[in-house]
This record gives C-alpha cells, structure tokens and sequence, in this order.
C-alpha cells in the first residue's frame, strides 16, 4: 500500500472541500482550486475527524501511482488555499532587470529588445528591486510553471553566471578557457 496514499488528509481551519462524483473542490481564504481525479482512486470525507481519505479500487499499478498522486495534490490544494505558494527569482547581470506594467513583466536581459510575459490572472508577481522577483498564487503547479517559463527567458549561463535563476539555486562557475 502507498505510505502517502494510506494517511488522511487533515482539513485545515478556513477550508471547505466538496467532492462531486470525480471532481474535488477546494475553497479557502487564498482561493479556489478544483481537480478531477482519476477513476482508479476514491476520494471521501470523514466529516467527525475533519480529514480526507484517498483509496483505490484495485491493487493495479496504475491505480497505486494515482493513489499516492492523488492524496498528495489534495494535500497542495489544502495548502495552496490556506497558505499559499511562492517562487524568487533572482536577475544577476549588469544591465539586467525587472519591472511590472499592469499584467506585464518586462524583461531586459541582454537581448537586443525587451522580453514582455504575460501574468496570468491568479498569479500575483512583484518585483521588489529590478534583480528580484517575486511569484506567488494558490496553485503549486501555475506557480512553479510561470515561475519556470521566466526563467527559461534566459537561464544563468556557466562561465559568469549571467541570467534568471532561483533565489536559492547554486549555479557552477566553469574556468574559462585561459586557466590551466
């Protein structure tokens, strides 16, 4: 049996859960998320203990994976609607930075125009200086996926470490090639 899978969610205070059929809902302070599970899972609420239980119909690998899946997403969303996600991004390069203008984030990282993204519309992004940025929502995956697709703009290169990383990423300065 899946050890993740196996142990019941706990329903935090603020949070309400719905499931309808395959569809959960989650609403909380933050937001709202929803997620359609997987026939091969069972999603049920044990209203007395507050908690949410995750089973499977049948001992296939398949419906193993999505067990443990499947509890660990209800789990996120618990976590997204109460206290949230977030993701810094840290801009290194002379030159390089970062600002907000209405729903966009502009970008200038040594290209020869500016980068402009679109945030989507439950996200939020500042930029508390123009080398740092600040991505945060209820939702781990849009979170991590815009989060991500700021920093494929121009990932930090080996020989300077120019470019968009993580605030905590540890990038590998590479000799260049005049040491010996």
């Amino acid at each position: 049996m899946s050890r993740i899978g196996k142990k019941p969610v706990e329903i935090p205070d603020g949070a309400k859960i719905a499931v309808n059929e395959r569809t959960v809902e989650v609403d909380g302070p933050l937001g709202k998320l929803t997620y359609e599970h997987r026939p091969e899972v069972s999603v049920s609420i044990d209203d007395e203990q507050k908690q949410v239980v995750v089973g499977r119909l049948d001992e296939e690998r398949q419906s193993r994976a999505y067990h443990g899946l499947t509890r660990a997403l209800i789990n996120n969303m618990f976590l997204g609607v109460t206290k949230g996600f977030e993701k810094k991004l840290a801009i290194v390069g002379v030159g390089y930075l970062a600002a907000i203008e209405g729903d966009i984030l502009q970008l200038r990282v040594g290209f020869a125009n500016e980068v402009h993204k679109k945030i989507p519309k439950n996200l939020k992004v500042a930029c508390p200086d123009q080398t740092h940025i600040v991505v945060s929502g209820c939702s781990k995956q849009q979170v991590g996926q815009f989060a991500a697709e700021v920093r494929a703009v121009r990932k930090p290169e080996p020989y300077k470490g120019k470019g968009i990383r993580y605030q905590d990423e540890y990038v590998k300065i590479k000799p260049g090639k005049t040491a010996t």
